[in-house]
Protein backbone atom coordinates (compact mmCIF):
# COMPACT_ATOMS: atom_id res chain seq x y z
CA UNK A 1 0.00 0.00 0.00
CA UNK A 2 1.40 3.24 -0.79
CA UNK A 3 2.54 6.05 1.67
CA UNK A 4 1.03 9.48 1.07
CA UNK A 5 1.51 12.50 3.15
CA UNK A 6 -0.95 14.50 5.56
CA UNK A 7 -2.16 17.45 3.33
CA UNK A 8 -1.99 20.97 5.59
CA UNK A 9 -2.02 24.38 5.30
CA UNK A 10 -3.62 26.30 2.67
CA UNK A 11 -4.24 22.91 0.40
CA UNK A 12 -5.95 21.52 3.27
CA UNK A 13 -8.81 24.61 3.30
CA UNK A 14 -8.05 25.92 -0.19
CA UNK A 15 -8.77 23.22 -2.30
CA UNK A 16 -12.41 22.21 -3.08
CA UNK A 17 -14.12 19.49 -5.77
CA UNK A 18 -16.80 21.75 -7.62
CA UNK A 19 -20.12 20.43 -7.96
CA UNK A 20 -22.15 20.91 -10.97
CA UNK A 21 -25.44 22.29 -10.66
CA UNK A 22 -26.91 20.02 -12.47
CA UNK A 23 -26.22 17.33 -10.00
CA UNK A 24 -26.31 19.62 -6.97
CA UNK A 25 -30.16 19.67 -5.34
CA UNK A 26 -31.39 22.56 -3.39
CA UNK A 27 -29.61 22.30 -0.20
CA UNK A 28 -26.09 20.53 -1.17
CA UNK A 29 -23.08 22.74 -1.61
CA UNK A 30 -21.43 24.28 -4.65
CA UNK A 31 -18.03 22.39 -3.81
CA UNK A 32 -16.93 19.90 -1.40
CA UNK A 33 -13.39 20.02 0.44
CA UNK A 34 -11.11 17.38 -0.97
CA UNK A 35 -8.79 16.49 1.90
CA UNK A 36 -11.48 16.41 4.92
CA UNK A 37 -14.63 15.07 5.62
CA UNK A 38 -17.52 17.79 4.45
CA UNK A 39 -19.94 18.69 7.11
CA UNK A 40 -22.76 17.23 6.33
CA UNK A 41 -23.42 14.14 3.74
CA UNK A 42 -24.95 14.77 0.23
CA UNK A 43 -26.99 13.23 -2.35
CA UNK A 44 -26.11 9.93 -3.38
CA UNK A 45 -25.90 10.65 -7.14
CA UNK A 46 -24.16 13.91 -6.29
CA UNK A 47 -21.24 11.81 -4.69
CA UNK A 48 -21.21 9.72 -7.68
CA UNK A 49 -21.01 12.01 -10.26
CA UNK A 50 -18.42 14.06 -8.55
CA UNK A 51 -16.44 10.48 -8.39
CA UNK A 52 -17.39 9.81 -11.54
CA UNK A 53 -15.92 12.55 -13.45
CA UNK A 54 -12.67 12.09 -11.48
CA UNK A 55 -12.00 8.55 -12.16
CA UNK A 56 -12.37 9.67 -15.82
CA UNK A 57 -8.91 10.74 -15.69
CA UNK A 58 -7.30 7.11 -15.08
CA UNK A 59 -6.43 5.24 -18.57
CA UNK A 60 -8.38 3.18 -20.60
CA UNK A 61 -7.25 -0.42 -18.63
CA UNK A 62 -8.03 -2.35 -21.21
CA UNK A 63 -4.98 0.12 -23.42
CA UNK A 64 -2.88 -0.64 -20.62
CA UNK A 65 0.16 -3.01 -21.83
CA UNK A 66 1.75 -2.50 -18.76
CA UNK A 67 -0.05 -4.38 -16.15
CA UNK A 68 -0.17 -8.06 -16.02
CA UNK A 69 -3.49 -7.78 -13.88
CA UNK A 70 -7.23 -9.04 -15.98
CA UNK A 71 -9.17 -5.99 -17.13
CA UNK A 72 -12.01 -8.02 -18.33
CA UNK A 73 -14.30 -10.19 -17.15
CA UNK A 74 -17.44 -11.84 -18.54
CA UNK A 75 -20.82 -10.24 -17.31
CA UNK A 76 -22.06 -13.53 -15.67
CA UNK A 77 -18.60 -13.13 -13.71
CA UNK A 78 -18.97 -9.72 -12.78
CA UNK A 79 -22.56 -10.05 -11.76
CA UNK A 80 -21.52 -13.19 -9.21
CA UNK A 81 -19.24 -10.96 -7.99
CA UNK A 82 -21.69 -8.20 -7.22
CA UNK A 83 -23.88 -11.07 -5.07
CA UNK A 84 -20.66 -12.09 -3.22
CA UNK A 85 -19.89 -8.16 -2.54
CA UNK A 86 -20.72 -8.52 1.23
CA UNK A 87 -19.44 -11.69 2.32
CA UNK A 88 -16.31 -11.78 4.29
CA UNK A 89 -13.63 -14.92 3.22
CA UNK A 90 -12.11 -14.90 6.40
CA UNK A 91 -15.91 -15.90 7.97
CA UNK A 92 -15.97 -19.48 6.53
CA UNK A 93 -19.12 -20.65 9.52
CA UNK A 94 -21.30 -17.87 7.76
CA UNK A 95 -20.21 -18.34 4.72
CA UNK A 96 -19.65 -21.99 4.06
CA UNK A 97 -20.50 -22.49 0.29
CA UNK A 98 -18.24 -19.50 0.05
CA UNK A 99 -15.60 -21.40 1.56
CA UNK A 100 -16.27 -24.33 -0.16
CA UNK A 101 -15.76 -22.81 -3.80
CA UNK A 102 -12.35 -21.51 -2.17
CA UNK A 103 -11.42 -25.60 -1.24
CA UNK A 104 -12.51 -26.71 -4.84
CA UNK A 105 -9.90 -24.18 -6.01
CA UNK A 106 -7.53 -25.59 -3.83
CA UNK A 107 -7.60 -28.82 -5.20
CA UNK A 108 -8.19 -27.89 -8.85
CA UNK A 109 -4.83 -25.97 -8.71
CA UNK A 110 -2.89 -28.75 -6.80
CA UNK A 111 -3.79 -31.17 -9.07
CA UNK A 112 -2.98 -28.99 -12.13
CA UNK A 113 0.85 -29.01 -10.50
CA UNK A 114 0.67 -32.20 -9.84
CA UNK A 115 0.87 -32.27 -6.66
CA UNK A 116 1.89 -36.17 -5.31
CA UNK A 117 -0.63 -36.51 -2.26
CA UNK A 118 -3.63 -37.40 -3.77
CA UNK A 119 -5.18 -38.01 -0.56
CA UNK A 120 -5.56 -33.95 0.45
CA UNK A 121 -4.50 -30.65 -1.26
CA UNK A 122 -2.39 -28.30 1.05
CA UNK A 123 -3.17 -24.19 0.48
CA UNK A 124 -5.08 -21.27 0.58
CA UNK A 125 -6.43 -18.41 -1.09
CA UNK A 126 -4.83 -14.83 -0.54
CA UNK A 127 -5.13 -11.16 -1.47
CA UNK A 128 -3.12 -12.08 -4.25
CA UNK A 129 0.60 -13.41 -5.49
CA UNK A 130 2.58 -11.39 -3.25
CA UNK A 131 0.68 -12.29 0.23
CA UNK A 132 1.02 -16.26 -1.69
CA UNK A 133 4.44 -15.92 -1.66
CA UNK A 134 5.53 -14.36 1.57
CA UNK A 135 3.56 -17.15 3.14
CA UNK A 136 5.65 -19.41 0.88
CA UNK A 137 8.71 -17.59 2.35
CA UNK A 138 7.63 -18.14 5.93
CA UNK A 139 7.00 -21.82 5.45
CA UNK A 140 10.41 -22.40 4.23
CA UNK A 141 11.63 -20.50 7.05
CA UNK A 142 9.90 -22.30 9.69
CA UNK A 143 11.04 -25.64 8.44
CA UNK A 144 14.66 -24.47 7.51
CA UNK A 145 14.19 -22.74 11.51
CA UNK A 146 12.84 -26.39 12.87
CA UNK A 147 15.51 -28.38 10.98
CA UNK A 148 18.93 -25.96 12.59
CA UNK A 149 17.35 -26.37 15.87
CA UNK A 150 16.51 -30.13 16.30
CA UNK A 151 20.27 -30.34 14.87
CA UNK A 152 21.25 -28.02 17.72
CA UNK A 153 22.65 -25.14 15.34
CA UNK A 154 22.09 -21.34 14.78
CA UNK A 155 19.06 -20.51 13.48
CA UNK A 156 19.99 -16.43 13.76
CA UNK A 157 21.06 -15.74 10.20
CA UNK A 158 18.74 -17.32 7.45
CA UNK A 159 19.26 -16.36 3.38
CA UNK A 160 16.87 -16.89 0.25
CA UNK A 161 18.72 -17.21 -2.79
CA UNK A 162 16.90 -15.44 -5.72
CA UNK A 163 17.44 -13.54 -9.39
CA UNK A 164 17.93 -9.73 -9.72
CA UNK A 165 14.87 -9.92 -11.37
CA UNK A 166 12.28 -10.96 -8.94
CA UNK A 167 9.09 -9.17 -8.11
CA UNK A 168 9.35 -6.73 -5.43
CA UNK A 169 7.56 -8.79 -2.80
CA UNK A 170 10.26 -11.24 -1.97
CA UNK A 171 12.50 -7.33 -1.46
CA UNK A 172 9.61 -7.00 0.95
CA UNK A 173 9.44 -10.49 2.44
CA UNK A 174 13.60 -10.41 3.01
CA UNK A 175 13.31 -7.32 4.54
CA UNK A 176 9.71 -7.69 6.81
CA UNK A 177 10.84 -10.88 7.83
CA UNK A 178 14.61 -10.57 8.74
CA UNK A 179 15.76 -12.46 5.48
CA UNK A 180 19.03 -12.27 4.15
CA UNK A 181 18.29 -11.73 0.32
CA UNK A 182 21.15 -13.25 -1.88
CA UNK A 183 20.60 -11.94 -5.57
CA UNK A 184 22.17 -12.98 -8.38
CA UNK A 185 22.97 -10.33 -10.84
CA UNK A 186 22.36 -9.97 -14.40
CA UNK A 187 25.20 -11.20 -16.44
CA UNK A 188 25.79 -10.75 -20.41
CA UNK A 189 22.51 -11.93 -21.84
CA UNK A 190 21.32 -13.82 -19.12
CA UNK A 191 18.64 -11.58 -17.63
CA UNK A 192 17.61 -14.71 -15.02
CA UNK A 193 18.79 -17.41 -12.52
CA UNK A 194 20.09 -20.36 -13.58
CA UNK A 195 21.11 -23.42 -11.93
CA UNK A 196 25.01 -22.95 -11.67
CA UNK A 197 24.69 -19.58 -10.02
CA UNK A 198 21.93 -20.27 -7.92
CA UNK A 199 23.82 -23.17 -6.19
CA UNK A 200 27.07 -20.64 -5.90
CA UNK A 201 25.03 -18.67 -3.56
CA UNK A 202 23.49 -21.56 -1.13
CA UNK A 203 25.00 -22.59 2.01
CA UNK A 204 23.53 -24.34 5.31
CA UNK A 205 21.69 -21.02 6.24
CA UNK A 206 19.58 -20.96 2.93
CA UNK A 207 15.92 -21.36 3.24
CA UNK A 208 15.13 -21.65 -0.50
CA UNK A 209 15.71 -20.59 -3.88
CA UNK A 210 12.87 -18.46 -5.72
CA UNK A 211 12.96 -19.79 -9.29
CA UNK A 212 9.96 -17.39 -11.31
CA UNK A 213 8.35 -18.93 -14.01
CA UNK A 214 7.75 -15.81 -16.24
CA UNK A 215 10.27 -12.58 -14.86
CA UNK A 216 8.23 -9.26 -15.41
CA UNK A 217 11.52 -7.42 -16.67
CA UNK A 218 11.05 -9.86 -19.97
CA UNK A 219 8.51 -12.63 -19.81
CA UNK A 220 10.90 -15.36 -19.75
CA UNK A 221 10.76 -18.58 -17.75
CA UNK A 222 13.34 -19.35 -15.10
CA UNK A 223 14.77 -22.82 -16.17
CA UNK A 224 13.28 -24.54 -12.61
CA UNK A 225 14.13 -27.62 -13.49
CA UNK A 226 17.96 -26.95 -14.04
CA UNK A 227 18.14 -24.92 -10.99
CA UNK A 228 16.54 -28.30 -9.49
CA UNK A 229 19.19 -30.37 -10.60
CA UNK A 230 21.80 -28.08 -9.90
CA UNK A 231 20.43 -28.41 -6.27
CA UNK A 232 20.17 -32.36 -6.43
CA UNK A 233 24.06 -31.97 -7.12
CA UNK A 234 24.63 -29.68 -4.46
CA UNK A 235 23.10 -31.87 -1.97
CA UNK A 236 24.85 -34.77 -2.89
CA UNK A 237 28.45 -33.03 -2.77
CA UNK A 238 27.53 -30.92 0.51
CA UNK A 239 24.55 -32.50 2.06
CA UNK A 240 22.57 -29.02 1.83
CA UNK A 241 18.95 -29.64 0.91
CA UNK A 242 17.72 -26.51 -0.31
CA UNK A 243 14.05 -26.08 -1.14
CA UNK A 244 12.75 -24.17 -3.78
CA UNK A 245 10.05 -21.99 -3.88
CA UNK A 246 8.26 -21.38 -7.70
CA UNK A 247 7.10 -17.83 -8.31
CA UNK A 248 4.42 -19.01 -10.40
CA UNK A 249 2.68 -15.60 -10.39
CA UNK A 250 1.69 -15.31 -13.97
CA UNK A 251 3.13 -18.71 -15.22
CA UNK A 252 1.41 -20.72 -12.97
CA UNK A 253 -1.51 -20.04 -15.05
CA UNK A 254 0.26 -20.55 -18.43
CA UNK A 255 2.75 -23.09 -18.18
CA UNK A 256 -0.21 -26.03 -17.57
CA UNK A 257 -2.00 -25.74 -20.64
CA UNK A 258 0.13 -24.76 -23.33
CA UNK A 259 3.12 -25.82 -22.25
CA UNK A 260 2.52 -29.35 -20.71
CA UNK A 261 6.49 -30.70 -20.69
CA UNK A 262 8.09 -28.46 -19.28
CA UNK A 263 9.09 -29.43 -15.88
CA UNK A 264 8.58 -27.30 -13.14
CA UNK A 265 5.95 -27.59 -10.46
CA UNK A 266 5.29 -30.66 -8.28
CA UNK A 267 6.93 -33.72 -10.38
CA UNK A 268 10.29 -31.76 -9.65
CA UNK A 269 10.81 -32.99 -5.93
CA UNK A 270 12.58 -30.25 -4.48
CA UNK A 271 9.99 -27.77 -5.19
CA UNK A 272 7.87 -27.11 -2.30
CA UNK A 273 5.50 -24.50 -2.53
CA UNK A 274 3.85 -22.11 -5.73
CA UNK A 275 2.04 -19.56 -5.98
CA UNK A 276 0.22 -17.57 -8.30
CA UNK A 277 -2.45 -14.37 -8.84
CA UNK A 278 -5.28 -15.45 -9.91
CA UNK A 279 -6.38 -11.81 -11.01
CA UNK A 280 -3.60 -12.19 -13.70
CA UNK A 281 -3.52 -14.98 -16.41
CA UNK A 282 -5.68 -16.82 -13.73
CA UNK A 283 -8.76 -14.14 -15.49
CA UNK A 284 -10.06 -12.83 -12.44
CA UNK A 285 -10.54 -8.54 -11.52
CA UNK A 286 -7.62 -7.82 -8.04
CA UNK A 287 -7.42 -9.44 -5.64
CA UNK A 288 -6.96 -13.26 -5.48
CA UNK A 289 -3.63 -15.18 -5.00
CA UNK A 290 -3.30 -18.87 -4.09
CA UNK A 291 -0.59 -20.57 -2.28
CA UNK A 292 -0.07 -24.65 -2.80
CA UNK A 293 2.00 -26.86 -0.97
CA UNK A 294 3.69 -30.34 -2.18
CA UNK A 295 1.83 -31.95 0.57
CA UNK A 296 0.98 -31.30 4.26
CA UNK A 297 4.34 -31.56 5.52
CA UNK A 298 5.81 -28.69 3.50
CA UNK A 299 3.66 -26.19 5.41
CA UNK A 300 4.61 -26.33 9.46
CA UNK A 301 2.00 -26.95 11.52
CA UNK A 302 2.90 -24.30 14.09
CA UNK A 303 2.08 -21.61 11.47
CA UNK A 304 -1.71 -22.71 11.06
CA UNK A 305 -3.59 -20.47 13.68
CA UNK A 306 -7.14 -21.75 14.75
CA UNK A 307 -9.82 -19.57 15.13
CA UNK A 308 -12.87 -19.40 17.02
CA UNK A 309 -14.41 -16.98 14.97
CA UNK A 310 -18.41 -15.93 14.52
CA UNK A 311 -19.03 -19.28 16.13
CA UNK A 312 -16.64 -21.43 14.03
CA UNK A 313 -13.52 -23.16 14.28
CA UNK A 314 -11.15 -22.32 11.67
CA UNK A 315 -7.80 -23.13 10.70
CA UNK A 316 -6.11 -20.27 8.77
CA UNK A 317 -2.99 -18.94 7.27
CA UNK A 318 -2.71 -15.32 6.15
CA UNK A 319 -0.92 -12.12 6.63
CA UNK A 320 -3.97 -10.28 6.86
CA UNK A 321 -7.94 -11.37 8.15
CA UNK A 322 -10.83 -10.32 6.68
CA UNK A 323 -10.94 -9.59 2.88
CA UNK A 324 -13.86 -10.09 0.28
CA UNK A 325 -14.99 -13.48 -1.01
CA UNK A 326 -16.17 -12.02 -4.19
CA UNK A 327 -12.80 -12.45 -6.14
CA UNK A 328 -12.93 -16.29 -5.05
CA UNK A 329 -16.32 -17.24 -6.31
CA UNK A 330 -14.91 -15.43 -9.59
CA UNK A 331 -12.23 -17.61 -9.65
CA UNK A 332 -14.02 -20.76 -9.21
CA UNK A 333 -16.19 -19.46 -12.06
CA UNK A 334 -13.79 -19.27 -14.23
CA UNK A 335 -12.52 -22.79 -13.47
CA UNK A 336 -15.84 -24.20 -14.38
CA UNK A 337 -16.74 -21.54 -17.03
CA UNK A 338 -13.41 -22.69 -18.98
CA UNK A 339 -12.23 -26.00 -18.02
CA UNK A 340 -9.08 -27.03 -19.16
CA UNK A 341 -9.27 -26.99 -22.41
CA UNK A 342 -10.93 -23.33 -22.41
CA UNK A 343 -8.11 -22.25 -20.45
CA UNK A 344 -5.88 -23.88 -23.19
CA UNK A 345 -7.66 -21.74 -26.03
CA UNK A 346 -7.32 -18.68 -23.75
CA UNK A 347 -3.75 -18.75 -23.06
CA UNK A 348 -3.05 -20.08 -26.58
CA UNK A 349 -4.50 -16.83 -27.78
CA UNK A 350 -2.64 -14.77 -25.97
CA UNK A 351 0.92 -15.94 -27.24
CA UNK A 352 -0.27 -16.32 -30.50
CA UNK A 353 -1.21 -12.34 -30.26
CA UNK A 354 2.18 -11.63 -28.00
CA UNK A 355 4.99 -13.39 -30.98
CA UNK A 356 2.35 -11.72 -33.63
CA UNK A 357 3.25 -8.21 -32.50
CA UNK A 358 6.59 -8.83 -31.33
CA UNK A 359 7.57 -9.85 -35.04
CA UNK A 360 6.10 -6.99 -36.55
CA UNK A 361 7.95 -5.08 -34.21
CA UNK A 362 11.09 -6.68 -35.25
CA UNK A 363 10.69 -5.76 -38.76
CA UNK A 364 9.82 -2.35 -38.51
CA UNK A 365 13.63 -1.26 -38.06
CA UNK A 366 14.71 0.49 -35.40
CA UNK A 367 13.69 -2.03 -32.60
CA UNK A 368 15.58 -5.55 -31.37
CA UNK A 369 13.76 -7.91 -29.67
CA UNK A 370 14.78 -8.79 -25.76
CA UNK A 371 12.18 -12.33 -25.96
CA UNK A 372 9.26 -12.52 -28.79
CA UNK A 373 6.66 -13.62 -26.19
CA UNK A 374 7.01 -17.52 -26.60
CA UNK A 375 7.39 -18.18 -22.98
CA UNK A 376 4.58 -15.54 -21.15
CA UNK A 377 2.62 -13.65 -23.86
CA UNK A 378 4.70 -11.00 -22.97
CA UNK A 379 7.64 -9.35 -24.68
CA UNK A 380 10.27 -7.32 -24.25
CA UNK A 381 12.03 -5.11 -26.60
CA UNK A 382 15.04 -2.16 -27.09
CA UNK A 383 16.00 0.74 -29.47
CA UNK A 384 19.17 -0.83 -31.56
CA UNK A 385 22.39 0.79 -30.96
CA UNK A 386 22.48 2.90 -33.94
CA UNK A 387 19.38 4.63 -32.81
CA UNK A 388 20.06 8.00 -31.33
CA UNK A 389 17.88 10.37 -32.07
CA UNK A 390 14.74 9.42 -29.71
CA UNK A 391 14.69 7.10 -26.78
CA UNK A 392 12.82 4.16 -25.32
CA UNK A 393 11.44 6.65 -23.16
CA UNK A 394 10.26 8.85 -26.26
CA UNK A 395 8.54 5.73 -27.42
CA UNK A 396 6.87 5.45 -24.25
CA UNK A 397 5.47 8.75 -23.97
CA UNK A 398 4.31 9.01 -27.57
CA UNK A 399 2.41 5.74 -27.28
CA UNK A 400 0.66 6.95 -24.20
CA UNK A 401 -0.62 9.53 -26.19
CA UNK A 402 -2.77 7.55 -28.12
CA UNK A 403 -4.11 5.81 -24.96
CA UNK A 404 -1.52 3.17 -24.80
CA UNK A 405 0.48 2.41 -21.71
CA UNK A 406 4.06 0.53 -22.98
CA UNK A 407 6.39 0.65 -20.10
CA UNK A 408 10.22 1.44 -20.82
CA UNK A 409 12.34 0.87 -17.83
CA UNK A 410 16.11 0.33 -17.14
CA UNK A 411 17.24 -3.43 -16.55
CA UNK A 412 18.47 -4.25 -13.11
CA UNK A 413 22.54 -4.48 -11.98
CA UNK A 414 24.70 -5.86 -14.17
CA UNK A 415 22.60 -4.92 -17.05
CA UNK A 416 21.51 -1.33 -16.28
CA UNK A 417 22.23 -0.02 -19.76
CA UNK A 418 19.69 -2.06 -21.09
CA UNK A 419 16.76 0.20 -21.42
CA UNK A 420 13.74 -1.83 -22.72
CA UNK A 421 9.84 -1.33 -23.77
CA UNK A 422 7.70 -4.43 -22.74
CA UNK A 423 4.39 -5.43 -23.94
CA UNK A 424 1.65 -7.43 -21.95
CA UNK A 425 -0.70 -9.52 -23.93
CA UNK A 426 -4.11 -10.52 -22.48
CA UNK A 427 -7.35 -12.01 -23.08
CA UNK A 428 -9.56 -9.53 -25.37
CA UNK A 429 -6.01 -8.13 -26.98
CA UNK A 430 -7.04 -9.43 -30.37
CA UNK A 431 -5.50 -9.13 -33.77
CA UNK A 432 -7.94 -5.97 -34.20
CA UNK A 433 -6.88 -4.05 -31.24
CA UNK A 434 -2.93 -5.35 -31.75
CA UNK A 435 -2.92 -4.30 -35.52
CA UNK A 436 -4.36 -0.62 -34.37
CA UNK A 437 -1.11 -0.76 -31.87
CA UNK A 438 1.05 -1.29 -34.29
CA UNK A 439 -0.52 1.24 -36.57
CA UNK A 440 -0.09 3.86 -34.07
CA UNK A 441 3.48 2.47 -33.45
CA UNK A 442 4.44 3.30 -36.74
CA UNK A 443 3.03 6.80 -36.71
CA UNK A 444 4.86 7.61 -34.15
CA UNK A 445 7.85 6.15 -35.45
CA UNK A 446 7.30 8.84 -38.77
CA UNK A 447 7.82 11.23 -36.20
CA UNK A 448 10.19 9.96 -34.18
CA UNK A 449 12.62 9.54 -36.43
CA UNK A 450 12.56 13.17 -37.49
CA UNK A 451 13.97 14.51 -34.47
CA UNK A 452 17.28 15.50 -33.57
CA UNK A 453 17.40 13.85 -29.82
CA UNK A 454 15.71 12.45 -27.40
CA UNK A 455 13.51 14.35 -25.37
CA UNK A 456 12.72 12.15 -22.63
CA UNK A 457 14.95 10.33 -20.16
CA UNK A 458 14.74 7.70 -17.54
CA UNK A 459 13.01 10.54 -15.40
CA UNK A 460 10.18 10.59 -17.14
CA UNK A 461 8.56 7.31 -16.18
CA UNK A 462 7.26 5.89 -12.65
CA UNK A 463 7.11 2.59 -13.64
CA UNK A 464 9.10 -0.17 -11.26
CA UNK A 465 8.54 -4.16 -11.34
Amino acid sequence: MALHTKVDGERLDGEYLSVSPLFAPEGDGASVPKHRLPDGPMAPDTAYEIIHDELMLDGNARLNLATFVTTWMEPQAEKLMAECFDKNMIDKDEYPQTAELEMRCVNMLSRLWNSPDTDSATGCSTTGSSEAAMLGGLALKRRWQQRRRAAGESADKPNMVMGINVQICWEKFCNYFEVEPRYVPMEGNRFHLNGEEAAKLCDENTIGVVAVLGSTFDGSYEPVGEISDALDDLEERTGLDVPIQVDGASGGMIAPFIDPDLLWDFRLPRVASINTSGHKYGRVYPGVGWAIWRDPEALPEDLIFRVNYLGGDMPTFALNFSRPGAQIVAQYYNFLRLGFEGYRRVQQECRDMATYVSGAIAELGPFELITDGSELPVFAFKLRDEVDNFSAFDVSSGMRERGWQVPAYSFPENRQDLVALRVVVRNRYSRDPADMFLDDLKRLLERLQKQGSPTHDEAYTSFSH
